[in-house]
């Protein structure tokens, strides 16, 4: 009010929360999507079923995936959201390990406000608690060479467990394992992985058990005509970027044909130069080709009358990922095929049971491909899901050389060790200091319940084994037993630990220094809607 009259600030359809109620509001919303995925952290945690307004099922564990499906409208639950969306774009793996810290540095913070606690104190505690987390992480990290198959195994597994293809793990982490050492490079001595150079292709039928390794590529396509060979063994493979057809001119034309015999020698020259395409290709040492754009019906019969392998209308996000696992080059016409330019393989084979065309066996391939069956596609869709986990997480050990481990080891001996350097920093801040160390007591006690056991009893000897100075101590999820997780093989890469707490962290920190919240409404034909 100004001399008795009301002025207008803001429009009529934004809603505005402030002060101990905006906190509150984002602490509680940070709390619900931390629980949203809570009971699906550990080995024995339990699977979600989400229904899209479409009606499309999805059933799985993985945190990213059921936060993406969820539709969120509380921009404190939405920078939650983008907490998880981070941690599976940076590492792959810990999304749900990112929320529950989150949350719980969340709850932590909601207890300090109570106690009238300034938020900047807050802020700045929980920076200095994470540069400590993150220098004890990298004192319990542990080397990795690309030659310790048996660790990247153990990495792979630990991010497959609990999901709902643990029956054919073994095998599948063998894949992936196999498929990231493919196609590591050694650059400045670094090793050097690109993602993109290793692809998955699902298809229904059969089992999981027929998951294989592809040393080149699975294209969702089939050869042109049934008279082409199903099978091509020591495969010379033309790619091609123009169709195989009788290309139009470039300006306007017309052909007057007055009579039979003309309209009999036009169709005969038109295949005359359609057989020489073909011809081209045969004489040019051709076995297989695969072709960006269309194949002519003569050019196919001639194709196939030669015993010439033949694909059309291959994307060319397959032509490119073909050219690298074969060491090949895209060509534009027939004339530019050479020797030099053509890759090679031990085969090319059309699937009998699916539109499925492989190209194996290529020598020194710079990709490769996962394929994955399955009865359903319920369950091919998990699968992939946790290939790609397993897949991120062995090149983010390979790349860094570092891995950690599990249990729940790594977040007691942060706890013990934060709650003890807090106590040289005294100050209010120590009290911050202490309560981002107790919010680490969350993933222990969550693997605890997750898996049937008091999680108090759990968390109090985890706590006694790691004080009397086993740094490794973890929880067995199955037997309840605390036990020594290095001897048990429970590896997870060190990236994956130290995005959860730089992104859960930085978060927390973030909102709660919010004390107003602006939020524009929508107004719909009645009035706002929110």
């Amino acid at each position: 009010m100004l001399a008795g009259q009301p002025v207008v600030i803001l429009r009529d359809n934004i809603e505005r929360t402030k002060g101990h109620e905006a906190q509150q509001s984002n602490i509680l919303a940070a709390k619900a999507i931390a629980a949203a995925v809570r009971t699906t952290l550990g080995p024995r945690g339990m699977d979600k079923m989400l229904v899209s307004g479409s009606g499309d099922v999805t059933i799985t564990n993985d945190g990213a995936t059921i936060l993406r499906e969820l539709s969120v409208q509380h921009p404190g639950a939405k920078m939650m959201v983008e907490v998880a969306e981070t941690q599976d774009d940076e590492v792959g793996d810990g999304t749900t390990t990112a929320c529950i810290l989150g949350g719980a540095f969340m709850e932590q913070a909601s207890t300090m406000l109570t106690k009238e606690i300034h938020p900047t104190i807050i802020a700045l505690g929980y920076r200095k608690g994470m540069e400590k987390a993150l220098e004890i992480l990298n004192d319990l990290i542990i080397t990795v060479t690309p030659e310790d198959r048996e660790i990247l195994l153990q990495i792979a597994s630990t991010s497959m467990t609990g999901k709902s293809i643990e029956s054919v793990k073994e095998k599948v982490a063998g894949i992936i394992v196999d498929a990231v050492q493919a196609v590591a490079e050694e650059k400045n001595g670094k090793t050097v992985i690109d993602e993109d150079d290793v692809a998955v292709t699902k298809e229904v039928g059969d089992s999981m058990d027929d998951a294989e390794l592809v040393k080149g590529v699975v294209i969702n396509k089939t050869r042109v005509a049934d008279g082409m060979p199903r099978r091509v063994e020591n495969a010379k493979v033309a790619l091609l970027a123009q169709p195989l057809e009788i290309t139009k001119t470039q300006v306007k034309s017309k052909i007057k044909i007055s009579g039979s015999e003309q309209l009999t020698a036009f169709g005969e020259q038109e295949r005359e130069s359609l057989k020489k395409l073909a011809d081209a290709i045969r004489d040019a040492g051709v076995n297989v080709v695969f072709c960006q754009k269309g194949i002519a019906d003569a050019v196919q019969y001639y194709l196939a009358k030669y015993g010439i392998f033949a694909v059309e209308d291959v994307a060319e996000k397959d032509m490119k990922f073909a050219a690298k696992a074969l060491n090949a080059v895209i060509v534009n016409k027939v004339q530019e095929i050479s020797p030099e330019v053509l890759g090679t393989a031990g085969y090319v084979e059309q699937f009998e049971d699916a539109d499925l065309v492989k190209i194996a066996e290529c020598p020194n391939p710079k990709a490769v491909t996962i394929l994955l069956r399955g009865s359903t596609q319920h369950l091919i869709d998990e699968l992939e899901r946790a290939v790609e986990d397993a897949r991120r997480v062995v090149q983010d050990a390979l790349e860094d050389g570092t891995f950690v481990v599990g249990g729940g080891s790594v977040e007691v001996e942060m706890m013990l060790r934060i709650r003890d350097y807090a106590a040289s920093v005294g100050g209010r801040t120590q009290i911050a200091l202490e309560a981002y160390a107790a919010a680490f007591e969350d993933i222990p006690k969550t693997l605890a319940e997750n898996s049937g056991f008091d999680p108090i009893d759990k968390v109090v000897e985890l706590k006694q084994a790691h004080a009397a100075g086993n740094r490794y101590a973890g929880l067995n999820v199955y037997t309840g037993e605390v036990v020594d997780m290095k001897a048990e093989k429970v590896f997870e890469p060190a990236r994956v630990k130290k995005q959860a707490i730089m992104s859960a962290t930085e978060m927390a920190a973030m909102l709660v220094r919010v004390d107003d919240m602006f939020v524009t409404v929508k107004k719909g034909p009645s009035g706002p809607v929110a």
